[in-house]
């Protein structure tokens, strides 16, 4: 009886290591990439043999795991549409449920990407007419999978997380900025729309790049230096770590009560454990985007740069650095990738020139349009006109939909003005300047006169301009500046700035040197 159990026990361990898995991005509900060639991966037994068989056209490709276990292939699409099924073979056989085609976005960056539609757990989140957008969600060919949050000095190959389908139910903790933009899509391509969103509060820039990629750039080796010393103060100190397991505690017990009351949960204290601070290069890439590379996508939108406003000498590069890195990683060339530039926020400005990092992290993003296939929106009229202070504007759906406008315009190919004006050169014309503008088709403001324009002479002294419209350009003066040689628009966090298109997108914010 006893070696009867032995053998048993024995089958079991050799099933459940011969067994087939998959990361938790490919599973029941998913969204595949239309008419591509996807990427399917997972794990099995060293050397065996994997087929998949595509359910909407029976065709078969296979693969033999490495040493490793580690299997890859691509599988051929056709034309959105579904639901079908996947199998997959080897030693076991599983199957993969209510599968769609359709259209694939990644969706990440810090808080304002993570900001959920319904504020249910956490005070900050939460859109306008909540209620309403609740109600009404029902998509069911709009698909998202979650990314649970990871923060780790460890590249892993999976994340926790599965795909949900879009209902009143369940749209709740979407990302409403990722919402918003697939709504607009789904209704006006008819076709599935997938979102993989990766996001986490608070995060920088360099916690989402992969850290072979941060060292080669000598401009970022004050993070990695500040990581280490931060690590091996955290490392040395016993008192530090007990003391945070005690305040964990209590926060724990108060979280549940809270929950029992239907009240908001006190804030979580923070972990001083530096691999698990989202401001700490690449813990975030590890844990969030690693395991998900290299699901298929479209291309990726991004709203993320709060974190980043102490150090802004350096975000233009770390950008242009993160999208190279998340290209080479995804083998899929130069995908699109669209960003939303910083909103206004706090006090309104009545200075008409005002340098702070969130400015100076505004126009990096300006500059970031260089970047190869990359597209920028504007939000610079976005704050909570009722609470300007707030960081998180509630008014996602407008951010949804400039994102939507740019990928309908420059990847599904709609004849439509997807961008507000953005600045490209000036010329002087005596005491005045005359600024020239992409996307200026029907410059006009919103309210009585142009406001936020300064214009200095040669000592860079910033006086507020006289603006008007003239055709597609903007001339500024000032009666005390006779040698105008720069401008600058919306140069503050929270400007007046009033400066539209015909399409109604607000102008970016700039500096003309």
């Amino acid at each position: 009886m006893k070696l009867v159990s032995m053998l048993l026990l024995l089958c079991i361990i050799t099933t459940l290591q011969a067994a087939i898995r998959l990361p938790s991005v490919i599973g029941d509900h998913m969204v595949l990439q239309q008419q591509t060639k996807v990427q399917l991966w997972g794990w099995a037994e060293p050397g065996e043999k994997v087929t998949v068989i595509a359910g909407w056209d029976k065709h078969t490709v296979s693969a033999v795991t490495g040493k490793n276990g580690r299997w890859q292939l691509q599988l051929s699409t056709v034309k959105a549409g579904g639901p079908y099924t996947i199998t997959i073979k080897g030693n076991n056989t599983l199957q993969i449920n209510d599968v769609w085609l359709g259209e694939v976005w990644l969706c990440s960056g810090q808080s304002n990407m993570d900001m959920t539609v319904a504020r249910e757990d956490r005070y900050w989140c939460g859109v306008y007419n909540e209620e309403q957008e609740v109600a009404t969600a029902n998509y069911p060919e709009i698909r998202v999978f979650d990314a649970a949050l990871t923060l780790t000095d460890t590249v892993q190959q999976d994340v926790k997380g599965m795909w949900e389908i879009c209902s009143p139910t369940t749209v709740g903790h979407f990302s409403a900025a990722a919402y918003f933009f697939a709504r607009n899509l789904q209704q006006h391509l008819k076709v599935p729309i997938g979102l993989v969103t990766t996001a986490y509060g608070g995060s920088t820039a360099e916690a989402w790049i992969r850290r072979t990629a941060l060292e080669k750039q000598p401009d970022f080796k004050v993070l990695l230096d500040d990581y280490a010393k931060r690590k091996s103060v955290y490392d040395t100190s016993s008192f530090t770590r007990q003391k945070y397991a005690a305040e964990f505690e209590k926060w724990s017990q108060a979280a549940i009560t809270a929950k029992a009351e239907k009240k908001d949960p006190p804030r979580e204290p923070r972990n001083p454990d530096p691999e698990k601070d989202q401001h700490s290069p690449s813990v975030l890439y590890n844990g969030m985007v690693a395991p998900l590379a290299p699901y298929t996508i479209r291309g990726a939108i991004w709203y993320q740069g709060e974190s980043n406003t102490s150090k802004p000498g350096i975000y233009r590069h770390l950008m242009e650095t993160l999208v190279a890195d998340w290209r080479e990683i995804w083998h899929q060339g130069d995908f699109p990738f669209f960003y939303v530039q910083l909103a206004n926020h706090g006090k309104p400005d009545t200075a008409v020139v005002s340098e702070k990092g969130v400015v100076l992290v505004r126009e990096a993003q300006r500059q970031n349009l260089s970047i190869k296939n990359s597209g920028m929106i504007v939000a610079i009229d976005n704050a909570n006109p009722e609470k300007p202070r707030d960081i998180h504007p509630k008014n996602k759906q407008a951010i949804g939909l400039r994102l939507a406008l740019l990928a309908r315009g420059k990847v599904y190919g709609e004849k439509i003005e997807y961008s507000g004006p953005v600045y490209t050169h000036m010329k002087t014309a005596g005491n005045t300047l005359v600024l020239f503008f992409d996307h200026a088709d029907g410059l006009k403001t919103i309210g009585s006169k142009l406001e936020s324009f300064a214009i200095a002479g040669e000592d860079k002294q910033f006086l507020p301009a006289d603006a008007y419209i003239e055709g597609n350009t903007i001339v500024l003066s000032n009666q005390h500046i006779k040698h105008p040689v720069a401008a600058t628009y919306g140069w503050a966090p929270n400007p007046p700035a009033n400066l539209y298109n015909g399409a109604d997108l607000p102008a970016s914010p700039f500096r003309t040197f």
